[in-house]
């Protein structure tokens, strides 16, 4: 999923990923370069905002945007890999989207592989700081839940079309009395009694 247009200058994108601490579902990834002279007041960390927030800014973003990206990692990747990697394998995905490629990147956070030899900078709640990233951090999130609101009509146990696949109360008492589904990340503690539950 991309969007492009002409941009004469340096070109720096933002990455942010969702679902990191999620017990289902994919770990998802956004890259976006924004115009130099873009700004919008409403843009923060998605975390801070509000679902119609969210959705507010998506479709800005994605109009505005010289190009976007989004990605995901599988649960079945993420398990093979660990949770940091699959983070990081989704930005890289997303990145390798842009058309065009950045001359720098901006990332979310204290860990990152170089990207095709491409300079980037890791910052802790940079979500709250660069707009490029904000930018990443609003689509990563609203496509996250895209997909987990559709697999929650195929497994409507869980509540995930409310929790995204996060440890809640809720989801912990479908994982307890429903079991685990193929899309629950078999490497992650799903409920404290630590049950063997791919063996129901």
């Amino acid at each position: 999923m991309k969007r492009q247009h002409s941009l004469k200058a340096i070109i720096e994108a933002g990455t942010d990923e969702a679902g990191r601490g999620c017990l289902a579902g994919p770990v998802t990834a956004a890259a976006v370069i924004l115009p130099p002279d873009f700004k919008n007041d409403l843009l923060n960390d998605s975390k801070q905002l509000t679902e119609k927030q969210r959705n507010l800014l998506r479709p800005i973003i994605e109009k505005e945007a010289v190009a976007w990206a989004v990605a995901h990692v599988s649960p079945e990747e993420i398990d093979s890999m660990n949770i940091l990697n699959a983070s990081i394998e989704a930005m890289h995905r997303s990145i390798a989207q842009l058309d065009p490629q950045p001359h720098f990147i901006a990332v979310d956070g204290n860990r990152f592989h170089p990207y095709q030899n491409i300079p980037h900078h890791c910052q802790v709640k940079g979500d709250a700081t660069y707009q490029n990233i904000a930018a990443a951090s609003v689509l990563a999130k609203t496509y996250r839940d895209d997909v987990m609101r559709e697999l929650a009509l195929a497994h409507p146990h869980y509540g995930w079309e409310r929790n995204a696949g996060y440890p809640t109360k809720a989801h912990r008492e479908g994982i307890k009395s429903h079991g685990a589904t193929e899309h629950h990340r078999k490497s992650f503690q799903l409920l404290p009694s630590q049950l063997n539950l791919f063996d129901l």
